[in-house]
């Protein structure tokens, strides 16, 4: 079985938000994944949202709109440390 090499979510999802899905994404062992590098994609800025999004247990904050160059950069680093 392939395991998962980077998870990214929207912090704004319809049933449930991304910190709650990161919550329970941690919340796994490692073999079920739970230390799967993750970056939250949000349309809100500012040190208050990073820092919310990293306490939660993502690596990394990307806010929207995204630069393509800059995401697969984060991507490449991210998946390099898991």
């Amino acid at each position: 079985m392939k395991s998962t090499q980077l998870t990214a979510a929207r912090g704004s999802r319809p049933r449930e938000d991304g910190f709650a899905l990161i919550e329970k994404v941690r919340a796994l062992s490692p073999a079920q994944g739970g230390d799967t590098p993750a970056a939250a994609l949000t349309a809100y800025v500012g040190e208050d949202v990073r820092s919310r999004a990293v306490a939660a247990g993502y690596q990394a904050h990307i806010p929207k709109p995204v630069d393509p160059a800059a995401l697969a950069a984060l991507v490449s680093g991210l998946t390099k440390q898991g």
